[in-house]
């Protein structure tokens, strides 16, 4: 019985261990399973770059610090009598019709950057982000939670910059519980935006 060298085995025992097991294969670096498409859709962040460039409050610091402390000490209160945030909105420039009533709990980011109608109706809770103007017509109703937002972000920008535009809402148009509109949407006249749903831009 001849015995073979074990050192001779050795290259041997090396291929086969080079050959993948059935059923397996090898996974690829990150780096490959990124393709340039995966890497379009993943564009480089550098929120430091952020400027706000093109965004403009519209009125000073002093203005901005004056209102957030009434919006948030009086205006937005359950204890408010609701003949009273009206006239308030005015007092910060905005032009506000007759016979509106605008409940508790209710955040206007700048008055001065708001037109509301006459007999319109703002319900609690209510989020109106205008950045740019909102501007809505006579008769409007904006239920509880609803959410009206100006502002946006450039995606393919890396410093992520804004994207903003304006929000009108037609006469007699109802903006239902919890629905909301982004920036540049237009509500048509009589108009319902369902509770929980999402307008945007049309193209």
């Amino acid at each position: 019985m001849n015995e073979t060298d074990p050192v001779q085995q050795l290259p041997q025992i090396q291929t086969i261990r080079s050959v993948p097991s059935p059923g397996h294969r090898r996974v690829p670096a990150l780096d490959v399973l990124l393709t340039p498409h995966d890497r379009a859709l993943r564009p480089g962040r550098d929120l430091s770059a952020f400027t706000g460039a093109g965004y403009d409050k519209g009125r000073s610091k002093l203005w901005q610090a004056a209102w957030f402390a009434t919006m948030n000490l009086v205006f937005s209160k359950w204890w408010l009598p609701a003949r009273f945030r009206p006239p308030i909105l005015r007092a910060f420039g905005a032009t506000v019709g007759e016979r509106v009533l605008i409940r508790h709990r209710v955040r206007v980011l700048w008055p001065w950057k708001l037109t509301i109608g006459d007999d319109c109706w703002i319900g609690e809770g209510s989020w109106l982000l205008n950045l740019e103007p909102i501007t809505l017509a006579d008769d409007v109703c904006i239920s509880q939670e609803a959410m009206l937002c100006t502002g946006s972000h450039r995606h393919g920008d890396p410093a992520f910059e804004f994207d903003n535009a304006a929000i009108q809402v037609g006469r007699g148009a109802w903006v239902a519980a919890r629905a909301t509109v982004l920036r540049g949407a237009s509500v048509e006249p009589g108009e319902v935006v369902p509770a929980h749903a999402v307008r945007g831009r049309r193209s």
